[in-house]
């Protein structure tokens, strides 16, 4: 059997306390109505973080689920790789060391990788690349938390488009020759023209936060760039979602037309639904999340691990998560479910 890298197993994390649609429309000061933050932002309700539900320590939890559900020893853990947000307990601390410690991967090494609600499915490339080169790396766990939810200001119309913004962890664990569940190709784009159209505007080293600016600051992730931004995600974000799909596919070997589910994250109810007719799938074969809204980089682990509770990913589905992050990134790759006989590793 050729070297492959397929995945054994995931955890979640998710806060009790809840924020429902009728909650966000009355933050929005009447500007959303509770049916139009249902119908059309797709937001039924989200988790917000409660006490101790800090980013790193919700990636703390969403690991040792992982442990839990899949009955690895901790100590098999070679490398740790956090995808939690920069948004955590403590700046400038390694959340990848922190979790690894917590989880008892005292065998493992740790590093922090980010790039926004594209971290995990771009993770999974990078460490199935560095499994196959490096054969001491045997058992990789992905694991992060994210609550970035805390930077909205409701009233800020420009910022409908992150309403959704959630809190909650996930880990995955890929484990090289596993035999079954592999991770086969993935493909990443990303667009530099607006790197800097959206952002936490303060607490930086450009606009520090001060004694003036500090109530502002902490509601302060927004669009510098609005017309920009959206005027270009108009023209290519559909069309580098599709390319990132094909090119996927075609690395793996597989046939488009033999994807079985989506793992995608959450946007608004149209664009999902678009999504899914483009690609001939049903409402059947994906999970939207109005029940959870958006972790971030988490929507794909998330919706894994809700397919295999619910039926959806057996034996045999062809999975494809497909994610996107400002900055801007897309990013989409094939999972084969399952035991295999042979792989393509490209």
């Amino acid at each position: 059997m050729t070297v492959h890298v397929g995945i054994l197993g995931t955890g979640i994390y998710l806060p009790s306390p809840r924020m429902t649609a009728k909650e966000i429309s009355e933050a929005t000061k009447g500007v959303w109505t509770e049916e139009a933050i249902m119908n059309k932002l797709g937001i039924k309700e989200k988790r917000v973080p409660g006490e101790g539900d800090g980013t790193q320590e919700m990636g703390v939890k969403a690991g040792l689920a992982a442990i839990e559900n899949t009955g690895i020893d901790p100590k098999e853990i070679d490398l740790v790789i956090s995808i939690g947000e920069e948004w955590k307990e403590y700046p400038l601390t390694t959340t990848a060391i922190y979790i690894q410690e917590k989880i008892g991967a005292v065998n493992a090494w740790g590093i922090d990788m980010q790039q926004r609600c594209c971290t995990a499915v771009s993770a999974m490339k990078i460490a199935k690349d560095m499994m196959i080169a490096d054969e001491e790396l045997d058992t990789v766990m992905i694991v992060g938390g994210y609550r970035n939810g805390d930077f909205v200001d409701y009233t800020d119309r420009a910022m409908s488009m992150m309403y959704n913004l959630s809190a909650g962890a996930g880990a995955i664990i890929l484990k090289r020759n596993l035999g079954r569940n592999i991770l086969l190709g993935s493909h990443i784009v990303t667009d530099g023209t607006m790197a800097r159209d959206a952002g936490v505007e303060f607490g930086g080293t450009e606009k520090p936060i001060t004694a003036e600016n500090l109530h502002e600051a902490y509601k302060s992730l927004r669009l510098f760039d609005e017309k920009h931004m959206k005027d270009r995600l108009n023209d290519v974000s559909m069309p580098n979602w599709i390319h990132c799909i094909d090119r996927a596919f075609e690395k793996s070997g597989v046939g488009k037309e033999e994807l079985g589910y989506l793992a995608v994250l959450h946007f608004k109810y149209s664009m999902h639904k678009y999504l899914l007719d483009l690609l001939g799938l049903t409402e059947d074969q994906s999970i939207y999340l109005s029940d959870y809204g958006h972790l971030g980089q988490v929507d794909q682990i998330l919706s894994l691990h809700l397919a295999l509770e619910q039926g959806k990913v057996q034996d045999g589905t062809v999975i494809s998560m497909i994610s996107a992050g400002i900055g801007y990134a897309w990013a989409a790759n094939v999972i084969k479910w399952g035991p295999i006989d042979d792989v393509n590793v490209n």
